[in-house]
């Protein structure tokens, strides 16, 4: 399965979550809930991935981890916030040069929609091959309302 088709069915089975369960429980459950779900679709799903780095030369080894790791290469970030801000991207951008990984998602259950809440965070990913989640490619108009 291709990086787009692994995301493509995260933000599916977390759509469907949030509008099962809809906002207002702690992102613990949320997480809990999305990773077994996903294992269910067969996906291989890691929680609480610890990020080991280097940093002029020294190991570091404590201080950060993922909250989903699928397939050994999408990042996903969970949030249960009211709304996301700059810094949820700005972390998860981290944790994917740190990991040399190119995509991640931030997915906030805390929002009133799901649209609200779902972002992509790439780093130098430049495959969108067959992705459902593609924003402005050449000659597509988007309108909301």
């Amino acid at each position: 399965m291709n990086l787009e088709a692994i995301a493509s069915t995260v933000v599916d089975t977390a759509y469907h979550l949030h509008e099962d369960l809809g906002p207002g429980l702690l992102e613990s459950v949320y997480e809990a809930i999305l990773a077994r779900q996903l294992i269910a679709r067969g996906l291989q799903v890691e929680r609480q991935v610890p990020v080991t780095f280097t940093y002029q030369g020294l190991a570091f080894d404590e201080g950060f981890r993922l909250d989903l790791l699928v397939n050994k290469s999408l990042v996903v970030e969970l949030k249960s916030v009211d709304s996301i801000v700059p810094l949820h991207f700005k972390q998860l951008l981290t944790y994917l040069r740190l990991l040399d990984q190119p995509l991640g998602l931030v997915l906030n259950f805390g929002a009133a929609t799901f649209k609200e809440g779902v972002r992509r965070v790439v780093n130098d990913h430049r495959d969108t091959t067959g992705s459902e989640l593609r924003v402005h490619q050449p000659g597509t108009t988007f309108s909301f309302r």
